[in-house]
């Protein structure tokens, strides 16, 4: 499965641009990392990816196949979103919390069958919390809450898995547990995005690298990346600086220099 964005932009108001000529390719296998601080975008790109908003300009297609052609239905059998915390209303048990990834493929008041539970056991087997099936998913750690979340997302069956901040409130063993399973997932041939604010995740476990860099919107050839400025260019930045009494934009901005390609399991690139 290979999700392509090209040229996406999107403002919630005329003078207010969040996203600015994105463009990206994230393919079987590869996990890719969007970096940025609060307020950059990462979530209005993910809400994109997920049809949540469907105001925007450019494309987003999964294996040629426009995001906002697809059924809520078919589109939850592509990309399964991962939150960054979850609070149930109830006291669901960690099995049935994986089994919720199940949704699209049961009828209103139908009752997994034994082979869906089964499958929802394998799930939680994948990412090393099975031993807690019958815990309630509130009294975990929160490192364990976010593998059941990560193996509800699996029960799905999708191909590109979305991680908003999955280690933010994390202590620091944690992060590192929920991304080792999260690179063995990329290994198996899932395709991840993550968003993060720590650059240090995006250097040890990601192969790609889509950034929101304040003040500048440049690159590297040694870590080919798509670094977003606070105020790109044509944002009120000024080069080199800060953006001058402007949102922070997630925008794409190429340089004469072709440093934005990626290894062979995928690109990133950027708007022209």
């Amino acid at each position: 499965m290979t999700l392509t964005v090209n040229d996406l932009s999107y403002s919630y108001t005329k003078d207010m641009p969040v996203l600015k000529g994105v463009s990206f390719a994230a393919e079987k296998g590869e996990l890719l990392s969007v970096l940025g601080p609060n307020g950059a975008g990462k979530s209005t790109l993910f809400r994109c990816l997920l049809g949540g908003i469907d105001g925007y300009s450019g494309s987003i297609e999964l294996d040629g196949r426009e995001v906002r052609s697809l059924s809520r239905r078919e589109l939850a059998a592509r990309i399964a979103y991962i939150p960054q915390i979850h609070r149930p209303t109830f006291g669901y048990s960690v099995m049935d919390t994986a089994l919720m990834g199940l949704t699209r493929e049961l009828s209103p008041f139908r009752s997994p069958s034994a082979e869906q539970e089964k499958r929802a056991m394998e799930a939680l087997e994948q990412v090393g919390v099975a031993h807690l099936a019958r815990r309630n998913f509130a009294t975990l750690s929160g490192g364990e809450q976010q593998l059941v979340l990560i193996a509800r997302a699996l029960c799905q069956r999708s191909d590109v898995l979305l991680m908003d901040e999955p280690t933010s409130s994390l202590d620091y063993g944690n992060q590192l547990r929920v991304l080792q399973r999260v690179s063995e997932l990329a290994g198996q041939g899932y395709t991840v995005i993550l968003s993060t604010h720590d650059p240090q995740h995006a250097l040890r476990f990601s192969r790609g690298r889509l950034r929101r860099h304040p003040g500048r919107a440049d690159g590297d050839a040694a870590a080919p990346a798509v670094r977003c400025g606070r105020g790109a260019a044509g944002h009120g930045a000024r080069p080199g600086g800060r953006a001058e009494g402007r949102r922070p934009c997630l925008s794409g901005h190429r340089r004469a220099s072709p440093i934005w390609t990626m290894p062979a399991a995928g690109r990133i690139s950027t708007g022209s």
